[in-house]
């Protein structure tokens, strides 16, 4: 993957604009974004204060009236259009993913591939979004239930995904007539940026998408302004549970309504019928891809007591093979905060009774560290119940199917889980347990 333009012609260091208005907006403030590989800034951006956080709502307010009385086949076109040129600008915007979250080469393209077949999916069920006409209690009364588009969404979307989750911000809420506002991460403002521009670029008309990024310590005043605005009326949220939990006072201050994805803390249980060879695979996958730093990472292997050993054995070897336990570079975070919590979990539980079978919790670089895995995880340490959101994930071994179960439902998250098993049968009554999905 080739890297992104850092510099402007001129030889000066590039600087990201805002999206307001489909034009290209500078501003007074801005702030470093910086390589997590190199630890060296790899551009500007462009900061939003109070003011332009309403100037992008108010763009999306003026153009809502014109957007939402388009035909299905006219948002139809331009997301297809949209999926399209990202995928013709695919090297170009997947080196801004690895520039500014040090994603891998099958991150970025995965990133990509998925986002425009998403948006295809989501282009070709606009004709699909229809109203219902309800039979009424009352002889000679009848009612139509039309489907209207709310007005304008504020998308908030994580740097971790910036493209899978950006576009699915904005791609629904314009696919039903909606306007939006997407507020970037200051961690990967160009890659949002990105998504206004492919989107000015197939046709979409001005102020119906507006992008926002800011600084980290402007963040509070600039939601909270956002959320508050009469014109927004309902928020769309994906990132960490303790903003969400902020974001969704806000919205209940208001009374608005929200959409959330918060954190995980997965389950993957490996009972003793499995592919051995096949969980390890996928675990060490689910575990340790883009660092584990996506929210449904597994970050608890369970594991049948009966093939432990001969499972622990395999993940090993899966993660040796598909991460270079032992040689190349080690996954980078996207932050030196961020692997720091990662190692703070991990070394409590070792100080507390945990052991470690494969990996280190020492950094290789300020933002590297190798796949880590632990064993003898209990309910008393940090470990077991916080998303490490990094290169780290807990393995425990259980006598039962129904201990498998226990452990996986013994935490406030519920975002995904996994079972392997080769019977049909036994894995849809195990996962119809989980409290998850």
């Amino acid at each position: 993957m080739a890297s992104a333009s850092v510099e402007t012609p001129d030889g000066s260091q590039y600087t990201v604009p805002l999206w307001i208005a489909g034009e290209e907006i500078r501003t007074g403030t801005s702030f470093d974004v910086i390589n997590p590989v190199t630890q060296k800034v790899t551009w500007v951006s462009c900061g939003a204060k109070k003011a332009e956080a309403t100037q992008a709502v108010e763009a999306a307010h003026a153009a809502f009236p014109s957007w939402s009385r388009t035909k299905p086949h006219q948002r139809r076109d331009i997301i297809t259009r949209v999926a399209d040129l990202l995928e013709k600008r695919a090297e170009e915007v997947g080196g801004y993913l690895q520039n500014e979250t040090g994603a891998g080469d099958f991150w970025l393209n995965f990133n990509v591939s998925l986002s425009s077949e998403m948006l295809r999916d989501v282009a070709g069920r606009i004709s699909s979004i229809a109203g219902v006409i309800p039979t009424c209690a009352q002889e000679g009364m009848h009612a139509l239930v039309y489907k209207e588009p709310y007005g304008v969404i504020l998308g908030i979307a994580p740097w971790n995904a910036p493209f899978i989750l950006g576009f699915r911000a904005v791609a629904c809420a314009l696919a039903a007539g909606n306007t939006v506002v997407l507020k970037a991460s200051e961690r990967s403002p160009r890659c949002f940026w990105a998504i206004g521009s492919i989107f000015n670029e197939a046709g979409l008309p001005p102020g119906a998408l507006n992008v926002v990024a800011h600084r980290q310590e402007d963040a509070p005043e600039i939601v909270e302004a956002m959320v508050a605005h009469p014109m927004v009326k309902k928020i769309n949220f994906t990132g960490s549970t303790s903003v969400g939990r902020t974001i969704a006072a806000a919205a209940g201050k208001h009374l608005k309504p929200v959409l959330m994805e918060l954190g995980g803390k997965a389950s993957s249980l490996v009972l003793e019928d499995a592919d051995l060879e096949l969980a390890a695979h996928w675990n060490a996958v689910g575990a340790f891809l883009h660092s584990g730093q996506i929210c449904m990472s597994t970050e608890r292997i369970v594991v049948h007591q009966r093939i432990a050993g001969q499972f622990i054995t395999l993940l090993k070897a899966a993660i040796e093979e598909i991460h270079g336990q032992s040689s190349g570079p080690a996954p980078t975070v996207v932050a030196i905060a961020n692997l720091q919590k990662t190692k703070s979990l991990v070394d409590s539980a070792l100080a507390s009774g945990a052991t470690l079978l494969t990996g280190s919790a020492e950094f290789e670089t300020p933002t590297s560290m190798r796949p880590v895995v632990v064993q003898n995880v209990t309910r008393e340490m940090d470990l077991y119940y916080t998303e490490s959101f990094g290169p780290s994930v807990s393995l425990i071994v259980v006598k039962s199917e129904e201990e498998a179960v226990e452990v996986a439902n013994d935490t406030e998250y519920g975002l995904t889980a996994a079972v392997f098993t080769r019977d049909l049968a036994t894995g849809l009554r195990v996962a119809r347990q989980i409290e998850s999905g």
